[in-house]
């Protein structure tokens, strides 16, 4: 009986049910059906499926990145140079002071407009932090909790740390790749993307707003063909809003140069200020939920932390709320003895 029960205590391990920890090195028994394991000692998750590496053909992503990057300097040179070409001279004709308070807020918008530009293009978007890892001594209990192995840069990445096969390196925090800045929005650069933004669509709406004051004094007369008016239904308003435009394409025939600049800066700034604005409202809205682009990819269906005002106060570096710099009467209640 005592020969039998020691049969029973033995086991055989085969190879194909242990695995290494990336992370601490140490060795695990598992099931030969999980390829997916995650350490108890350090927590890093280790992925034995194998995964495809770079792909040679992504080397021309950078260069693309780069023509859209100067394809939107040159834009941008064009509004700003443009625009002080054909609106200025209309401006400065009114008055003076108008002339100097509106060249006064051209140079604030640009100037921030462009350093926000630059900071987001040209600025690291965000490198992770180097741990220790591969060797058990140095690594302590949870050091990696919840780290993968990156296979294409050969190091660990934390949980909220994304692989851009684009810039190729990983980036904290990563939100999306945008090609128009040639760079990556990360923890580093996240805040000037959204000021660029912000700015853009600011700068965009100020354009418009002048092109069409501009236009307004510089229009040729418009010259009608209507015929007498008797009553008004639906028939009479259209023919109304054809003369109208029929008319308004007889006389941009006769517009200068100065004209024709001021009705491509007004029909592009209102383009542009549509879809700035939208992405705007999108950002804002993953900010408002603690989430960036990618990580609302990822849990789609799922809450990850709780959506407040707070968090956008804490993206641009608040962490406290509003409430905290106002005078001490208008956060305090008054309070009635009864």
């Amino acid at each position: 009986m005592a020969d039998l029960a020691k049969d029973h205590l033995i086991t055989t391990v085969s190879e194909d049910r242990e695995a290494t920890c990336w992370g601490c090195g140490l060795r695990l028994l598992l099931p030969s059906s999980a390829p997916i394991f995650k350490c108890g000692w350090c927590g890093a998750i280790t992925n034995q499926n194998p995964r495809d590496c770079e792909r040679k053909c992504s080397w021309w992503r950078p260069w693309r990145d780069r023509c859209f990057v100067c394809i939107l300097i040159v834009y941008m040179l064009f509004v700003i140079c443009g625009g002080v070409w054909a609106l200025y001279p209309v401006v400065f004709s009114v008055n003076s002071f108008s002339g100097i308070f509106h060249s006064i807020i051209t140079m604030i918008l640009c100037v921030t407009t462009l350093s926000s530009f630059s900071l987001a293009a040209f600025q690291c978007a965000g490198k992770p932090p180097n741990i220790q890892w591969g060797i058990y001594p140095v690594v302590r209990k949870g050091d990696l909790e919840d780290y993968t192995f990156c296979r294409y840069c050969s190091k660990p990445k934390s949980p909220r740390t994304h692989h851009c096969r684009t810039c190729r390196m990983c980036i904290w925090d990563m939100d999306h790749h945008c090609p128009f800045i040639g760079n990556c929005v990360g923890a580093a650069n996240h805040r000037y993307f959204l000021l660029f933004l912000i700015s853009a669509v600011i700068s965009t709406i100020y354009v418009s707003i002048m092109s069409a004051y501009a236009g307004w004094h510089i229009w040729p007369p418009l010259t009608y063909r209507f015929s007498r008016l008797s009553g008004f239904n639906r028939d009479m308003a259209f023919r109304v809003a054809m003369e109208v435009f029929v008319a308004l394409l007889r006389s941009a025939v006769l517009l200068s140069a100065r004209g024709l600049v001021l009705v491509y800066l007004f029909v592009t700034s209102i383009s542009v200020q549509v879809g700035l604005g939208l992405l705007l409202w999108q950002q804002l809205c993953y900010i408002y939920e603690g989430k960036t682009y990618l990580s609302h990819l990822s849990s789609r269906g799922n809450d990850v932390g709780p959506k407040d005002c707070q968090n956008i106060f804490r993206f641009f570096g608040c962490p406290y709320p509003i409430s905290r710099y106002m005078p001490n009467f208008l956060r305090s209640r008054k309070r009635h003895n009864w």
